[in-house]
């Protein structure tokens, strides 16, 4: 496989950074306003705010790397929830879970979902929730093959447009 994953470490904030922009960009350009994006990705995949949440002991924060040259393709986040449905202390949010295009196919996806819900079980998770974009169809259908379902619904900020999204739940087996 040409993707290795590890565990995020602070000097790994500039790469989760610009991976995280990247594929934002990739993900929702055509579909949201530019400017909102470069907003967006400006206000919430800083550099500084990706070395807090990897050094938060509550948070997991996973990098894919290119197995030549260790070039970022994709990220995961698992934090404390931050949605608006009920929460109890044994359930984590996926707030993020990202891969560039160019690992489209490969398996990289379904392998950072399989590290995330390891890692969740290993915190002793026993819910994960995740937000997507109610009309991005592809990544619902993602989700849904590994065992989420829509449980409830939130209006979230991008720059100065609001989107709709579906929240999805799963149970983690022990």
């Amino acid at each position: 496989m040409p993707w290795r994953l590890r565990q995020c470490e602070p000097g790994d904030s500039p790469a989760l950074a610009m991976v995280a922009a990247a594929t934002f960009l990739e993900t929702f350009a055509g579909i949201l306003p530019g400017p909102d994006i470069v907003a967006h990705c400006g206000l919430n995949s800083s550099a500084d705010r990706f070395a807090d949440w990897i050094q938060r002991s509550d948070s997991i924060v996973m990098i894919a790397e290119h197995s030549e040259g260790a070039a970022p393709v994709g990220y995961t986040m698992l934090v404390p929830p931050d949605l608006p449905v009920d929460v109890d202390p044994d359930t984590i949010e996926l707030r993020r879970i990202y891969t560039l295009s160019l690992t489209r196919g490969t398996g990289l996806g379904s392998m950072l979902m399989a590290q995330a819900i390891a890692d969740a079980r290993a915190m002793g998770k026993t819910r994960m929730l995740l937000g997507v974009l109610g009309t991005n169809r592809r990544a619902r259908d993602f989700y849904e093959r590994h065992g989420f379902a829509a449980i409830g619904e939130r209006r979230f900020r991008v720059g100065d447009s609001w989107a709709d999204d579906l929240i999805y739940g799963r149970l983690i087996e022990g």
